[in-house]
C-alpha cells in the first residue's frame, strides 16, 4: 500500500463547477470570483473579503494597506512558510523572528515584546497546523505599542478562537487564507484576505489588479465603462472564475471535511498516546484547529522519514525555521542559538498523513508502520 502525505478532495462537483466557468466565458476574475467573495465572507462572519491568486499575494497586499515602509520592522515567527517573511522583504522591510511555543508550536508570546523596537509595525502570527494562536495577549501587546495585526491563516480554515471564527477577530486588522493544492480549503492556488475595515478592503482590491480603478468585472459587464484610471502602484493578483467556482464548492464542504479531518486525528491520538517515544499535537482547550497538519515529535526523525517512505507511507515537516534558510541567515544575520524551540521542535517535528479521504484502511497502515518504526 502507498499512502501519499497529502490528497486534494476533488469530485464531480469541482470538475462541474469548473467546466461551467469556462463555458460562461467568464475565465478571469467575474462573476463567480464576486460570488465567492461574499460567501466566504459570510462564512467567518467578516465585512469584506478579497480574493487573491495566493496567500502571498493577500499577505503583500495586507501589509501595503496597513502602510509598511523601507526599514520598518514586522514581528513573525521563524516557524514558518518562507512566504511569511518574503513579503516583509517586499517593502525593503526587516522581518523579526520570535521563537515559538515547544507544545504548539505557534508564536511564543511571552517573547514579542522584547524584539519590539521604534521601527516595528506589526506582528504576523501564524496560526500553525490550524490551531489559533494566543490573540487576546498578542491583542494587548499591539494595542500597547500601537502595531497592526495580519494573521498568517493558511492553515487555518475552519479555525475558532474563543468561539469566533479566524478571519473574524474584531481586534485584528486583516486575516489571510491560502487555498494552495494542499490547502484545507483548494481551489490548486489562490488565497483571500478578510477584514472588517472598509479602507483596507478598498486598498487590497485596487492593488490586486494593477492599481486600476476598477474591476475587469466592472468594466467589461454591459453596466460597465472602458474609461479607468491607475491611482497606485499595484499587481497583479487576482483569481479568476475558474478558481473561485472550485472555491464556492469546497466552502460548502468546510465542515464536514473538517470532521474527516478531526476523526483522523482522533484515531491517532488514541492510538499513539500510550507510546512514550511520541509526543502527540497540542491543542488548546478555549480553541479549535482546522487540523490542517497531524505534527508528532519523535527522536531520530530523519531516519523515521526515510523508513517510512521505504513502507509507502509519506510524510513531511513543517518547517524548516526561516532563521535556517541561507539566503535569510545571510541577510539579517540571524543567530541560530536565538530560536532553541525553534531549533528542538524542528529537529523532532514529522507530519503525518491527514487528508480528508483517508479510509480506515489507511489510517490503519500509517499507525501500524509509525509505531513500528518508532517503537523500533
Amino acid at each position: 500500500m502507498q499512502i501519499p502525505f497529502h490528497k486534494t478532495h476533488t469530485t464531480d462537483e469541482e470538475i462541474e463547477a469548473a467546466k461551467s466557468a469556462i463555458e460562461s466565458g467568464w475565465l478571469t476574475m467575474g462573476p463567480k470570483t464576486v460570488e465567492f467573495e461574499d460567501k466566504f465572507k459570510e462564512y467567518v462572519g467578516s465585512k469584506f473579503a478579497v480574493s487573491m491568486n495566493s496567500a502571498t499575494a493577500a499577505l503583500h497586499l495586507a501589509l501595503k494597506s496597513i502602510g509598511l515602509q523601507r526599514d520598518d520592522e514586522v514581528i513573525l515567527p521563524t516557524n514558518t512558510f518562507v512566504a511569511t517573511a518574503e513579503v516583509v522583504t517586499y517593502f525593503d522591510a526587516i522581518p523579526v523572528l520570535c521563537d515559538i511555543e515547544e507544545d504548539t508550536h505557534n508564536i511564543d508570546v511571552s517573547k514579542i515584546e522584547a524584539l519590539i523596537t521604534d521601527k516595528t509595525k506589526a506582528i504576523i502570527p501564524v496560526h500553525f497546523a490550524g490551531q489559533p494562536c494566543d490573540m487576546d495577549e498578542i491583542y494587548t501587546i499591539a494595542k500597547k505599542y500601537d502595531l497592526k495585526i495580519i494573521e498568517d491563516a493558511a492553515h487555518a480554515i475552519p479555525s475558532s478562537y474563543k468561539g469566533v471564527k479566524i478571519g473574524n477577530l474584531e481586534k485584528s486588522d486583516i486575516t489571510c487564507f491560502s487555498f494552495y493544492a494542499t490547502k484545507t480549503l483548494s481551489t490548486g492556488e489562490g488565497g483571500m484576505a478578510t477584514t472588517n475595515n472598509g479602507d483596507y478592503a478598498k486598498s487590497m482590491k485596487i492593488n490586486r489588479l494593477h492599481g486600476i480603478s476598477k474591476d475587469a468585472w466592472d468594466r467589461y459587464t454591459i453596466k460597465g465603462a472602458w474609461r479607468y484610471d491607475i491611482v497606485d502602484n499595484g499587481n497583479k493578483y487576482n483569481t479568476t472564475d475558474i478558481n473561485s467556482s472550485i472555491g464556492l464548492v469546497q466552502l460548502e464542504k468546510q465542515d464536514m471535511l473538517r470532521d474527516k479531518r478531526d476523526s483522523i486525528a482522533k484515531k491517532y491520538n488514541d492510538a499513539f498516546k500510550d507510546n512514550k517515544n511520541i509526543v502527540l499535537p497540542f491543542i488548546k482547550d478555549d480553541r479549535t484547529t482546522s487540523w490542517h497538519l497531524y505534527v508528532i515529535k519523535i527522536d531520530n526523525r530523519d531516519e523515521a522519514i526515510e523508513q517510512l517512505k521505504e513502507n509507502g507511507v509519506g510524510c513531511s515537516v513543517h518547517f524548516i525555521p526561516i532563521h535556517k534558510h541561507t539566503y535569510y541567515k545571510d541577510r539579517y544575520d540571524y543567530k541560530n542559538e536565538d530560536y532553541p524551540i525553534s531549533n528542538a521542535v524542528f529537529d523532532k517535528s514529522l507530519s503525518l498523513p491527514i487528508y480528508p479521504d483517508m479510509g480506515d484502511e489507511e489510517i490503519e497502515f500509517v499507525i501500524k508502520n509509525v509505531l513500528k518504526i518508532v517503537g523500533a
